[in-house]
């Protein structure tokens, strides 16, 4: 009994001294975690257990104990919504709809103070609106108000900051509590947290702010748009670098990054990281922690390397030959080398954990960039190395079209912002992502004309569509009252022959009435007649436009009005009476058969996107004078094809008209023999497409203008074989033309702020055209005849 005893107690003595030395490290180390959690409870965060993070960061890299603790998101987010309280604007409760309703979408920018500084970039934003067909100068017509403050630069450390912006703005009878106001900002917050603070609060106002944190954000109220440098260009703006039907080599990189690395403070954590992934041969990750006035002070091991490493590599030289381009967050979510990855043709890694793309309302940047997360950056070069080349190369297409079509001018810039505002006025008439996501972009696609695919000439290859097999043909007449010339009445029967024709309209652009009906020539079509718009000014009032073409106004009773001649403009207004996808342009003098009308209307079939006709010109750049010259001389290129015989889609009046601003139309309307050019600069700059010359059984001649036979100063400006008289000096009329001409094509290149014309050595011909074969076998005999 006693041996049973003392066994029992040997146990049990050994089991304690098992559970001591094999237990006891355990429960030391429990309660040394728990001290670490209660301590990084007490501090978020505060990663200085080397231990946790030893195999994924260098010691250099973590947050020191004397750095300032930064904000959390959740922390953040209270402090943003404490200074804006109109964070849950929609535009149904912080946007009066009914201004909009009443005068349509017009905008007036506020005058800007005497003395008050504004940025070049502003200025250029200003300027973009106040040349768009949208601005006003009557702020009680405005449904859309734009502060003349500079609002861009919020960085109270910024040289560029404007001080007492919310007294400013308060004491504005427009303010309303910034109801129905745009502001536009591009630098928020300052040191160190770079935060969203605008340093006054901007009410019901949409903002129109760059590196947008999508947990401030407003959707479907607040415009995301890119960080842009001030030497951006106002307008026009260059190319991207991957050409129209060039399919580019494997490119020597596959993934680059060369910038600036913080060494402290919010944005260090992913630009510290990028060391990681470098690798010397096909993915380059550069940084450099020389800048500022004091990095010798905090620079770490790494820093005398990497700029060493840094110097050895041209920025634009990685970024042309990459297939990939690092965009990480800096200070802001935000970067320049966003736009400039874009333009490249290299494709965008996002790492900027919620940033709110810019126009990510419309823009579909799932087919432009990879948007990959700052938790999982070693992740990346395996990632896009899976990215099949028939992939990548539709990445670097759609690169390409949204950097042309929205984001390589401040003009587009500001146009996509205000036409995306515009788009939720009127959700029911609005574009949808596919017309913003593929050619030739939302700018060039009017909500007001259709928003059916098939009613634009874009997209009948891609989708399906094809445009009606009916033309309108649409003569602009100017002959004497009372009487109609040889040339139209033989014009008429010819096009009226034609198998494709649905209808003639006539333009009446004289003064004096068009002649009774019994006067015009029977025709297998009908024939109407349309009374060209008058322009009047009343005393007192601003010009106003009356006529007899569809949707235009009367003028009120009892007012006198002067009336001002018809607009060469007036061509391309459009007109309710044409119906068809095809419009025939004519002048009253041109000489066509039936066989040349078929012909180009078959070819039109084909092309329906471009101008196919029969008169070309071409345009060319003097060297010695440094402008852009014209020519009618016979070449072997043309890249313009006079409206005077020609087709095209109807929709480019609507284009022409409504799309254009009013300015440049006036400019037209100043100097003679101009729309026609305006008109094949609007579709070379839409579709970047050269017209098409058919076959022509006469040469045309280009005459000159003819405006006694319309009455003084009538806009008639036909083409025919009369002599040019001579003017003053010995000049003559058509040496005049020809000079305003020129200033024109010079005019318009400066106005859009490239040349968008492009050169073609094309013309088509009919099968079998002057081959030897019997004439019977040939389609269109007629066009071999002198």
């Amino acid at each position: 009994m006693q041996t049973r005893k003392k066994y029992i107690f040997l146990t049990f003595l050994a089991s304690w001294l098992l559970l001591f030395f094999f237990g006891g490290d355990q429960l030391r180390r429990f309660a040394f975690f728990s001290a670490r959690k209660a301590e990084a409870r007490r501090s978020w965060p505060r990663w200085t257990d080397q231990s946790l993070l030893k195999s994924f960061a260098e010691p250099e890299e973590l947050q020191r104990d004397g750095d300032p603790p930064l904000l959390s998101p959740r922390e953040r987010r209270a402090a943003w919504l404490s200074i804006y309280r109109s964070s849950r604007c929609r535009m149904e409760t912080c946007f009066d709809l009914s201004r909009c309703e009443r005068n349509g979408f017009k905008v007036f920018t506020y005058p800007q103070e005497r003395g008050q500084p504004v940025s070049e970039t502003y200025s250029k934003i200003l300027s973009s609106i106040e040349r768009s067909r949208y601005h006003t100068a009557r702020p009680e017509e405005a449904c859309l108000f734009i502060l003349g403050i500079d609002t861009l630069d919020r960085d109270r450390l910024s040289g560029h900051y404007v001080r007492d912006v919310e007294e400013k703005i308060h004491s504005s009878p427009l303010w309303n509590g910034g109801r129905n106001h745009l502001i536009f900002n591009l630098y928020s917050g300052t040191w160190p947290s770079y935060g969203g603070e605008l340093g006054f609060d901007p009410g019901h106002a949409i903002l129109a702010r760059a590196s947008s944190d999508s947990r401030s954000f407003r959707p479907g109220f607040d415009v995301s748009i890119p960080l842009f440098p001030r030497e951006h260009p106002q307008r026009g703006g260059h190319g991207g670098r991957l050409r129209r039907g060039s399919v580019p080599p494997k490119k020597k990189f596959l993934l680059v990054f060369k910038g600036k690395r913080y060494l402290t403070g919010i944005g260090s954590g992913t630009r510290n990281a990028l060391h990681h992934i470098h690798n010397g041969k096909d993915i380059i990750s550069l940084t450099t922690c020389k800048h500022g006035k004091d990095w010798e002070k905090h620079k770490d091991t790494r820093c005398d390397k990497d700029n060493v490493d840094y110097e050895r590599f041209d920025y634009q030289e990685l970024l042309h030959n990459s297939t990939f381009c690092i965009v990480p967050r800096g200070r802001r979510l935000g970067s320049f080398r966003f736009l400039e990855a874009l333009q490249a043709a290299c494709i965008p890694v996002l790492l900027s954990d919620g940033w709110e793309l810019p126009f990510a309302e419309a823009i579909d940047w799932g087919k432009a960039a990879v948007v990959g997360s700052e938790r999982l950056l070693l992740q990346i070069p395996s990632a896009v190395r899976c990215i099949h080349p028939e992939r990548v190369l539709a990445f670097q297409q759609q690169t390409q079209f949204l950097w042309d079509a929205y984001f390589s001018s401040v003009d587009k810039i500001v146009h996509t912002t205000l036409e995306i505002i515009k788009d939720r006025l009127n959700p029911h008439r609005s574009r949808s992502r596919l017309l913003w996501n593929a050619l030739p972009g939302g700018l060039l696609v009017l909500p007001e004309f259709s928003t059916h695919l098939g009613d634009f000439p874009f997209y009948y290859l891609h989708h399906g569509y094809s445009p009606s097999r009916k033309f309108t043909a649409f003569i602009r007449a100017v002959s004497q009252a009372g009487s109609l010339s040889q040339p139209i009445l033989r014009l008429i029967q010819a096009v009226s022959g034609s198998q494709y024709c649905a209808q003639i309209v006539v333009l009446w652009s004289c003064e004096k009435p068009p002649p009774p009906s019994g006067k015009w020539p029977q025709s297998s079509v009908p024939l109407t007649i349309i009374q060209g718009r008058r322009k009047v000014r009343a005393p007192g009032t601003r010009a106003g436009i009356w006529g007899m073409g569809r949707g235009l106004g009367q003028p009120p009773q009892g007012t006198i009005l002067s009336f001002l001649p018809p607009q060469l403009s007036d061509r391309f207004f459009p007109f309710g009476a044409i119906q068809t996808d095809a419009v025939l342009s004519l002048d009253e003098d041109t000489t066509l058969s039936t066989s040349e009308v078929d012909f180009a209307f078959s070819v039109w079939l084909s092309f329906p996107e471009r101008i196919v006709g029969f008169p070309t010109q071409s345009h060319f750049w003097d060297a010695e004078r440094g402008r852009w010259g014209y020519t009618s001389k016979w070449t072997n290129e043309l890249s313009m094809v006079l409206t005077a015989a020609a087709f095209y889609h109807r929709y480019y009046h609507s284009l022409f008209t409504e799309y254009l601003p009013g300015g440049l139309r006036e400019l037209v309307d100043g100097l003679a023999a101009c729309e026609d050019i305006l008109m094949n600069v609007l579709v070379a700059a839409v579709t970047k497409l050269p017209p098409i010359k058919v076959t022509q059984r006469k040469q045309h001649k280009e005459g000159v203008a003819r405006q006694a036979e319309c009455g003084e100063g009538a806009a008639g400006t036909p083409s025919g074989p009369h002599p040019a008289p001579a003017g003053p000096g010995g000049t003559t009329a058509g040496g005049r033309r020809l000079s305003q001409r020129q200033d024109c094509l010079d005019q318009l290149a400066d106005w859009f702020g490239y040349m968008p014309l492009v050169s073609s050595r094309l013309r088509l011909d009919p099968v079998l055209f002057k081959d030897q074969v019997s004439v019977l076998r040939k389609k269109y005999p007629s066009l071999e005849k002198p």
